[in-house]
């Protein structure tokens, strides 16, 4: 009978170890992320400010002192309008000085024509010498000379005069003063700054490195740094060959492809510079097994919830992330925690919606 009741408690221990190693693996929680494609690769955001394509520094054809400034910086003009004046009392002393002698040359050359006439006159009738006749004619060709020399010489002084008022000569924004009210400024100074608004462009400081490496197929996107959904694109237009003595950079220039109404001239930018590259994946670098010598991902089955292994290759690898060019496919979901603590066709419950 004892052993009878051995045997029978033999057989249930036994009956029970088979419940247990028949029992389901439990379902583990994965953490994971979509796999979305890359074909630019982005070299580099940079801070920048749209600008006019075209500028003019403006000053005075005269010398000076500025009397009156009429407008101020971001004042858009019209071509003729005033933009400053300086102080015309030397201008118009030279004017009337300059009349002043026209007047007397007017009275000699009157005279020098009524000496002529008579003694023309004179020697027509037989009675006047022809030596007398040849100082007449002359006389009244040097004073017909300095008559044209003076009322050339009252347009210049006339022309001074209107130099002394400085005018916008076609549309634009002002942009920059250089000069104030009060300042005496010597002639061709620079004074004021004027931008034309309608062509605006993109300008941006690249490093040296970056910028000598700029290729054709490098696309710059341009979007507001203050509402990043208003952007364009743009090409490079131009590159300074020097590069600044201080920041050791070098300035480009872009043509933007189109000009949201939002650009205004000196707006705040960012520029992302990309380039087309083959076809290319970015994942966590937890996402990465390393085992046997390979480099393997798990990939979850979305039908079954299970993962699987997948052999990747790595072109590039930093402290936080891997590139892979071969190995998943868009859209296929990658685990991105606890890779080596799976095991393959481990059920897994993950996030649909996660990125």
């Amino acid at each position: 009978m004892k052993h009878l009741l051995m045997m029978v408690s033999a057989g249930m221990l036994l009956l029970g170890c088979s419940s247990e190693d028949e029992a389901p693996e439990p379902i583990r929680p994965v953490l994971s992320i979509k796999v979305e494609p890359q074909v630019q690769s982005q070299l580099g955001r940079f801070a920048g400010s749209i600008q006019a394509r075209f500028e003019s520094t403006l000053g005075f054809r005269v010398s000076g002192r500025i009397a009156r400034r009429w407008l101020d910086v971001g004042a858009q003009v019209k071509p003729g309008d005033t933009l400053a004046t300086l102080d015309p009392t030397d201008q118009q002393n030279q004017l009337r000085a300059a009349e002043g002698d026209l007047a007397k040359v007017q009275a000699q050359w009157i005279n020098a024509q009524a000496d002529a006439r008579r003694q023309q006159q004179l020697y027509d009738r037989g009675v006047g010498a022809q030596a007398q006749l040849d100082i007449a004619q002359t006389n009244l060709k040097t004073t017909s000379a300095a008559l044209e020399q003076a009322r050339s010489a009252v347009s210049q002084a006339r022309d001074q005069l209107d130099y002394s008022t400085l005018r916008s000569d076609h549309a634009a924004v002002i942009t920059d003063w250089k000069a104030e009210a009060g300042q005496t400024v010597t002639a061709g100074q620079a004074v004021v700054t004027l931008a034309r608004p309608d062509v605006k462009e993109a300008v941006i400081d690249l490093p040296i490195g970056l910028a000598e490496q700029l290729n054709k197929g490098l696309t710059f996107t341009v979007a507001s740094q203050l509402d990043p959904t208003i952007n364009t694109t743009a090409s490079l237009r131009e590159l300074e060959p020097q590069a600044d003595a201080t920041t050791r950079t070098r300035r480009a220039r872009l043509s933007l492809a189109s000009t949201p109404a939002a650009f205004h001239l000196g707006t705040a930018i960012s520029v992302t510079l990309s380039s087309a590259v083959t076809p290319r994946s970015e994942l966590p670098l937890s996402a990465l097994l390393e085992r046997d010598g390979k480099t393997q991902v798990w990939v979850i089955d979305p039908q079954q919830k299970t993962v699987a292994t997948r052999d990747v290759a790595l072109i590039d690898r930093t402290d936080q992330s891997i590139v892979l060019t071969s190995g998943v496919q868009p859209g296929e979901r990658v685990v991105t925690a606890g890779v080596n603590s799976l095991k393959p066709g481990q059920k897994v419950t993950f996030d649909e919606d996660a990125q």
